[in-house]
């Protein structure tokens, strides 16, 4: 193993010391893992919250600032942060106007973020959730029941922070992250596994001449392993799945995400493909993103996340926002 880092032990605390000096905007507690826009507590604002294990970067934390969220818990690698963290984010982003959780669907995120929800209750502040479970790939994973949580959690948690903006109620920023959700699917392809800094070794072996179709992002099994193929047909591959999954004609926000160790220049290629088949399939791609947002680790791959959207979902998507990991319009 070749990392960047001193204890693997004290990985994620010491990155976000480093997250905290370089972005000075935001309020930044290694210690308990949290990641907090400066100005939080918006009063009157919907506060937005989310979180996961770490080893996804940016997500979450990445995606702190205003226009998007107010609070990220970072669990230790591929682990849940604790309900204790996502109480303590709860009450750091509560304005009077409620907190939304933001959970991606893994067994440990949801058991805690609703004791965290709970607890907040007894605060008597009022939190809504919106689980996201766009992976269409598997029905049920390692870590889930259910679909698993990826690539377009970016797309929820933007087009909530930009509703938020607008002083929404709960209600209606919790319903339009649930439609974003409901909208989207995604589905990755791993060439290698992630190498974890505690294990120092990759999570699973993969031969130089395979490919896992439909990998987690915690490198989870997929729906098999398949030979190598050209970006043609794995481009194909994770159209078909999605598409089939969520058929539907019209506009579309697509993600095509690298999963950490996947150089643009291939991600670009992959996009290419991608677009010509939605072309062909009458998905007009209204908007995009191509890059690094949900990771896993080192893992060489990319995902394709196509979101069907209408107008409104559109226009909360070019809204301005700041944060380290996605800046626009400011």
């Amino acid at each position: 193993m070749k990392k960047f880092i001193n204890d693997p032990g004290d990985v994620v605390a010491q990155a976000l010391r480093g997250l905290a000096a370089a972005h000075p905007e935001l309020r930044v507690d290694p210690e308990n893992q949290l990641v907090v826009r400066a100005d939080a507590p918006v009063r009157g604002k919907v506060g937005i919250v989310s979180g996961g294990g770490s080893g996804h970067e940016p997500l979450h934390g990445g995606f702190v600032g205003p226009g998007m969220l107010d609070a990220a818990c970072a669990g230790e690698v591929f682990t849940s942060p604790v309900p204790d963290a996502i109480l303590a984010a709860t009450r750091a982003v509560d304005g009077g106007a409620g907190v939304l959780h933001i959970v991606k669907n893994y067994t440990g995120d949801v058991l805690n973020f609703e004791m965290a929800a709970e607890l907040a209750g007894d605060d008597d502040i009022t939190v809504e959730t919106v689980l996201v479970d766009d992976d269409v790939a598997v029905q049920d994973s390692t870590w889930t029941a259910g679909r698993r949580g990826t690539g377009a959690t970016v797309i929820v948690e933007k087009v909530t922070g930009a509703l938020a903006e607008e002083r929404a109620s709960l209600k209606d920023v919790a319903a339009i992250g649930r439609t974003v959700n409901e909208r989207s699917g995604s589905f990755a392809v791993a060439l290698t596994a992630a190498t974890t800094p505690a294990a120092g070794r990759p999570g699973f072996d993969l031969p130089d001449d395979e490919m896992e179709v439909g990998v987690g992002i915690h490198g989870e099994p997929g729906r098999r392993r398949a030979p190598l193929a050209p970006a043609a047909d794995v481009a194909a591959l994770m159209v078909d799945a999605i598409l089939e999954a969520k058929p539907a004609t019209g506009t579309a926000i697509v993600l095509l995400n690298g999963l950490g160790g996947t150089p643009l220049l291939e991600l670009y290629l992959l996009y290419g493909e991608v677009a010509a088949l939605l072309e062909s399939r009458d998905v007009r791609i209204g908007r995009s993103l191509v890059g690094n947002y949900v990771t896993s680790l080192d893992m060489a791959g990319a995902s394709l996340t196509i979101c069907h959207a209408d107008d409104e979902i559109l226009r909360l998507w070019d809204a301005w926002v700041r944060t380290p990991g996605l800046r626009r319009g400011v």
